[in-house]
């Protein structure tokens, strides 16, 4: 089997897998990106969300095949998306204080982070709906959805958080 080209984190590489290996298993196994997690192993729970091309992708049923020639950011490379600062949604996850035990929360960012790259100012539909499908089992629920509309702020420049200034 000849190598398969991927792009992930904006390093190229070449990889000698079997190409209908999970792109999860790939990043994890033998890439070292940890930060991706294995949830359900069917797409449902949104543990594994990485990038594929900007767009929020759960790689636990993406194939490594179907990934090649793509590019691919995993929480471990959105800071880089921001030129190496904290990414917007990154930064306001760590205001709100989202993450209890943090195991969903890179699928969670990477899907907020997709997000606001299509929607600039999401409505609270617009949240609901990209949001939907991801389980939280601690339960931050509120949350992401507050610090998903601050990262809207900070990406805005705006640092208006809403609160009295008195």
């Amino acid at each position: 089997m000849p190598p398969i080209s991927l792009n992930v984190n904006g390093r190229s590489i070449d990889v000698d897998a079997d190409p209908q290996t999970p792109l999860l298993w790939l990043l994890r196994d033998e890439l070292g990106l940890t930060g991706t997690k294995f949830g359900c192993g069917r797409g449902f729970c949104g543990a594994c969300t990485v990038h594929v091309d900007g767009v929020a992708t759960r790689s636990c049923t993406l194939t490594t095949e179907r990934a090649a020639g793509r590019r691919i950011t995993t929480i471990e490379g959105l800071a880089a998306t921001n030129g190496g600062a904290l990414h917007p949604v990154q930064q306001a996850w760590l205001e709100h204080d989202v993450p209890q035990c943090g195991y969903c929360q890179a699928g969670q960012i990477m899907t907020a982070a997709s997000l606001l790259n299509r929607t600039a100012r999401p409505s609270e539909s617009d949240v609901a709906t990209a949001m939907n499908g991801h389980i939280c089992r601690c339960g931050t629920y509120i949350r992401i959805r507050e610090a998903l509309q601050r990262a809207a702020q900070l990406r805005a420049g705006s640092d208006d958080t809403g609160g009295d200034a008195s």
